[in-house]
């Protein structure tokens, strides 16, 4: 099988494709056709060494797919080769034939396509576990996104938005906002032109933000916990500016707020039945449109590179995904 490999620690540039031996399961575990793998800004972290995770070398980024089981272990219940399914799994997705244990694995819709469904669980799982399971978010509250234009914030603005919720995106360009408010964006900031702070607090009518919903970190984080209600929840979903802000604690203080953290990888090995409850949800919403799962471009295993370029330069708006057709 082909396989995009990562030899060395130092970034995108020198992923290599190459043939490997088709893998065989153990036990409790299935091979899955990869017909679809979504990429995300992590991608770029985990070929450098930058990540929370380091796998040892070689190994594939990719940490979600879709594709048909090939094959079941001796002690799987449940799945048959055939069946359309979708898994995260951390890394290892960009090739052709994926090893994947059975608890990881969630059934795709006949109405949901390959290259939608791959890109599912990472964005879509963390923004349904922070804003149902770590925020509670209410319908009719305020969810300010932060980076709402990339895959991660595009996914926590459409599932806020079907949530009943009143969303304003925040991004660094029109072309970037329009794209939100065509994925349910109530209101938009433009944090390139706008004051972040009185924006949010204009927009809420003084009220400030119920939620806010922070991918990015930088020097937004600070201006947008200014602007928060009282009782608020802001949640802190991860990094993109490459700056892990330092915040004054008085805010929280003085706000009634909590800051919350969504580490939604951690949450699906603690909890997979809950996560895989949360990911059938997903896709129920996806099939009936109620989520458009956007792919902004695919490419084949040979693209990888120039995919994952894509990311690391912030082109991306939804999802980069790699196929194997």
């Amino acid at each position: 099988m082909k396989a995009v490999l990562c030899k060395s620690l130092d970034g995108p540039s020198n992923l290599r494709l190459e043939t490997l031996p088709d893998p065989e399961p153990s036990a409790n575990e299935v091979v899955v056709s990869v017909e679809a793998c979504a990429l995300n800004f992590f991608d770029t972290l985990i070929t450098r060494g930058k990540y929370q995770f380091k796998p040892d070398l070689p190994f594939s980024p990719g940490g979600e797919i879709a594709g048909h089981i090939l094959k079941v272990g001796s002690e799987v219940d449940g799945w048959d080769p055939g069946d359309r399914v979708t898994a995260y799994i951390g890394w290892g997705g960009a090739r052709e034939k994926a090893v994947v244990s059975a608890d990881r694995l969630v059934s795709v819709p006949p109405a949901v396509s390959m290259e939608a469904a791959s890109g599912t669980s990472i964005t879509y799982g963390t923004a349904i576990h922070g804003l149902r399971d770590r925020a509670g978010l209410q319908p009719g509250e305020w969810v300010a996104v932060l980076g709402a234009s990339g895959g991660a914030g595009l996914a926590a603005v459409e599932l806020a938005a079907a949530m009943k919720a009143r969303v304003i995106a925040v991004a660094s360009s029109e072309e970037k906002l329009e794209v939100c408010r065509r994925h349910g964006a109530e209101q938009t900031v433009n944090y390139h032109t706008t004051d972040l702070k009185s924006a949010l607090r204009e927009l809420t009518d003084g009220h400030g933000v119920d939620v806010v919903y922070d991918c990015v970190g930088g020097d937004s984080t600070e201006a947008a916990l200014r602007a928060m209600a009282w009782g608020g929840r802001f949640l802190v979903v991860g990094f993109a500016s490459g700056d892990i802000p330092k915040i004054p604690l008085n805010l929280l203080l003085l706000k009634g707020c909590a800051a919350i953290g969504v580490f939604w990888g951690e949450s699906v090995r603690r909890d997979p039945a809950g996560h895989r409850a949360n990911m059938e949800r997903v896709l129920d919403w996806v099939a009936t449109g109620a989520l458009k799962a956007r792919v902004d471009r695919t490419y084949p295993l040979a693209g990888a590179v120039e995919a994952l370029q894509m990311i690391e330069q912030r082109k991306a708006v939804g999802k980069i995904v790699l196929t194997t057709a």
